[in-house]
């Protein structure tokens, strides 16, 4: 993305540039003096073709105009030229004075072809940008250098008399406006200001040269620039004065190479590519997790304590917890929100937390955060002691609209909530123990598998289940792990939620044609929907169906999965000497055994593991499994054995899971894929979906930081009376969805037929090697076996393994 440049206050040169305020007109002074002035101030002579008389080029032209303009037009009777002609009358005074000068010399802006606004087109020097909002959730993406222009004449509001514009007004042609001439492509600094630090590469005198060239300014000093450039000498000795400031100031600070590159490539180049302090902070202040490098970022997230557990926690940082506060009660309202709001476009991802916390002895408080997610040390927070109950629940009912446009009962009561533009949008949180809270820290863990009367090989797979190691990890991964929001812990309501807005949008975008002009604008408003709805330290515009089906699809189901354990798992967070883990063992309704390692099935599974999995590789490192133990099971809400032998055409085959998702598979079965999406995993619509292939289920289990131990699920799955192949996405999914036919995606490996074999007498186990298929354009690499029906899956066997780096040395010595 590229970084945003300041808003010009007029088009003119770079020494005309300056901020513009109301000009107070004074009295005209008498004899020559006056004369002199009105020579200066007279206004230029335009022609037939909407040129001054004998001025060299249009951009002269409308240098001299915004001059003209500056004279004889305040910034209010610029606004009402604006209003009188239907244009945004309300922004910022530079913003104004940029627009009104722009459309009186060059004509008002026809509709934009994205989001249909008449207004919100803005010169950014390079080109034009619509700064509308395409939705409530979203600015519009539409940017131009050849804006829609109307040939109509320009109204005269009524309140601007200066004889010299009204004259102007009258003289307009609206047949012949010149075209406004762009910056030319060699100015990437445009709008910038620069400042250098430290010895680079290239003396500061020449990038003072260059920039300047290239349409930057260059600033001695910090406060005020667009950012800071360094030598990486910089952060080799903790940093100079200036970058402690930029770095106060949240002044992006980079590397030489982004100056070289953006002047090579014409355009400025993205901070965050050549951020050079990312994990550095000036004394007192902490780095935001999204400015941090992400291993980093892990290491912070991880052991982070979680700050709001449930609808009934009281924010750990209001401190009121220690004494006894509570969340305030009445009628059934808990006065406790979560907001979020992202607009990517804008720069905009923000949460906050309004809480009425009551005391002992009926002290009750108002709490307030609002921040950038993963900016802690940057939150605005505040505890204020009230007196009057019915005016403070007054007043957090007014705060709740003003930042949401919401009434705040109705949202409590009755869940009707209506987003607004660049507002927050409620995070409905459910009333219990999120699971990195309730769940067994590290020091319990040993303490409970000790005391548990399970089985040993049990115990100590229900507390790999019930700690909080598996959960942390999940989030941490996924970028939803900031300590202020309980995501382990959100309502139906909220879940709804967010699966209605994958499933429509990638409803919507099936059906979109090449070249539609809104595609961009769909994907940044969905992006920004989904980010607000399951809010990220890393937001991005999703680009495609694959980053849909990896980072929105999985994640909605690794949320609604974590959400499951969390109700189940409930707060473990008190004593362990009371066998917790046989108590959730029983609430999960599933039979688990360990199998003996000498047993046929055990051995029949580790052939089947060795035959059909192959290292895949994670960056430039390859992993391969070694088999630690394996499990049979016996879900109560998947149909017992006995019921899955007497349906056709069974399969045993790979499912592979995240361990975050494994208890509520064992609690309440597989269920579908929450939407259809063209793309490995969710092609088939909303089906559950397996492999023959341990290599491809081992890359849904496994993790960059969930490692080295993982699980792989064996099932039995019935493909039904009718098998359909395909080799490439099918175009109706529903119809799959609504026959129950059982569907086999061909990928470009298969398993060796000749080496399948037959399980409990009728149950097909495709235990071959790997081979090259005939499907060599399969959008999947290995098979994948859809089906639509629940009651057709039946879990069988849960494989513990542990993921090996491959070619690795490992050095023993000390």
């Amino acid at each position: 993305m590229k970084p945003e440049t300041r808003s010009h206050v007029h088009a003119a040169a770079p020494e005309e540039e300056g901020k513009v305020g109301t000009r107070k007109h004074k009295t005209e002074p008498k004899g020559q003096e006056a004369e002199n002035k009105a020579k200066k101030s007279k206004a230029p002579n335009y022609n037939d073709n909407g040129r001054a008389d004998g001025k060299p080029s249009e951009g002269a032209d409308f240098e001299d105009f915004c001059k003209f303009t500056r004279e004889h037009l305040s910034v209010d009777d610029m606004r009402q030229v604006l209003e009188a002609n239907e244009m945004d009358y309300l922004a910022s005074d530079e913003t104004v004075v940029s627009r009104c000068q722009d459309v009186m010399f060059y004509g008002l802006f026809g509709e934009c072809p994205v989001c249909n606004s008449k207004s919100g087109l803005e010169y950014t020097g390079r080109d034009y940008r619509c700064k509308s909002f395409y939705s409530e959730w979203s600015t519009c993406t539409y940017t131009t250098t050849d804006p829609p222009r109307k040939e109509v004449q320009l109204k005269l509001p009524n309140g601007v008399k200066h004889p010299k514009i009204v004259e102007w007004f009258e003289k307009q042609d609206p047949a012949n406006r010149p075209k406004r001439p762009l910056a030319p492509p060699d100015q990437p600094f445009l709008g910038m200001t620069i400042s250098l630090s430290g010895r680079l590469t290239r003396t500061h005198q020449y990038w003072k040269r260059e920039i300047e060239k290239h349409g930057g300014k260059v600033s001695n000093t910090v406060p005020g620039v667009t950012c800071l450039v360094v030598s990486p000498a910089e952060r080799e000795r903790g940093g100079s004065s200036k970058v402690v400031e930029a770095m106060s100031r949240g002044i992006s600070v980079v590397s030489e190479a982004w100056l070289i590159d953006s002047v090579e490539k014409q355009a400025p180049q993205p901070f965050e590519a050549y951020d050079v302090l990312s994990d550095l902070a000036p004394e007192g202040r902490g780095i935001p997790w999204d400015k941090m490098d992400p291993s980093e970022e892990a290491l912070e997230s991880l052991p982070a304590e979680l700050k709001m557990y449930g609808k009934r926690s009281v924010h750990k940082d209001s401190k009121l917890r220690e004494e006894g506060g509570v969340i305030f009660e009445k009628d059934g309202i808990l006065f406790n929100c979560a907001l979020s709001v992202c607009d990517k476009l804008r720069n905009i991802n923000e949460y906050c937390i309004m809480q009425l916390i009551m005391v002992p002895e009926n002290r009750l408080h108002l709490y307030y955060k609002r921040g950038r997610v993963g900016d802690d040390p940057g939150a605005e927070e505040r505890v204020e002691e009230r007196t009057g109950v019915e005016e403070t629940i007054g007043e957090f009912a007014k705060m709740f609209e003003g930042l949401t446009g919401n009434k705040f009962e109705p949202w409590e009561r009755e869940k009707k909530f209506q987003k607004k533009p660049l507002k927050f949008y409620p995070i409905d949180i459910d009333d219990g123990y999120d699971v990195r809270y309730g769940g067994l820290a590290l020091r319990q863990l040993g303490v409970a598998a000790a005391h548990c009367k399970l089985d040993s090989l049990v115990a100590n797979f229900m507390k790999v289940l019930c700690g909080q190691e598996i959960y942390r990890y999940a989030m941490t991964e996924m970028a939803i792990d900031i300590p202020e929001f309980p995501v382990g812990m959100l309502s139906d309501v909220h879940m709804r939620r967010c699966e209605e807005a994958l499933v429509d949008f990638a409803e919507k975008m099936k059906s979109v044609k090449d070249g539609d002009p809104k595609v961009e604008a769909m994907w940044a408003e969905f992006s920004n929907k989904w980010f607000s709805l399951v809010h990220s330290t890393r937001p991005f515009i999703f680009r495609d169906f694959q980053e849909l089906a990896d980072i929105a699809a999985a994640g909605f189901e690794t949320i609604r999965d974590i959400s499951a354990a969390s109700r189940l798992i409930g707060d473990m967070s008190g004593s362990t000497l009371d066998d917790p883990l046989s108590d959730r063992y029983k609430k999960l309704g599933c039979s688990i055994n360990a199998l003996e390692k000498d047993s046929d099935d055990y051995k029949m599974i580790q052939n089947y593991l060795e035959k059909t999995y192959e290292p895949f590789k994670v960056g430039v490192v390859s992993y391969g499994v070694s088999l630690e133990n394996i499990f049979e099971v016996e879900p109560s809400a998947c149909p017992p054995l006995e019921d899955t032998m007497k349906l056709p055409n069974k399969v045993l085959l790979w499912c592979g899971t995240r361990s975050s998702n494994l208890l509520r598979h064992l609690q309440k079965g597989f269920l579908p894929a929450v939407c259809s999406i063209p793309a490995p995993g969710y092609m088939f619509g909303r089906a559950i979906v397996c492999s023959d292939a341990a290599a491809e289920a081992s890359r849904y289990g496994f993790t960059a930081v969930d490692r080295p131990e993982g699980f792989l699920v064996l099932a039995v799955a019935s493909l039904g009376d009718e098998i359909i192949q395909v080799s490439s996405p099918p175009e109706d999914t529903k119809s799959l969805e609504e026959k129950k036919v059982g569907v086999k995606g061909l990928g470009r490996k298969t398993t060796d037929e000749s080496e399948h074999f037959v399980w409990k007498d009728d149950i097909n186990v495709p235990c071959g090697r790997l081979v090259k298929s005939e499907h060599k354009d399969s959008p999947l690499e290995y098979n994948e076996f859809a089906v639509y029906d629940p009651k057709q899956v039946s879990i069988r066997f849960l494989v513990r393994v542990k993921y090996e780096e491959q070619s690795v040395e490992m050095d023993t010595e000390e």
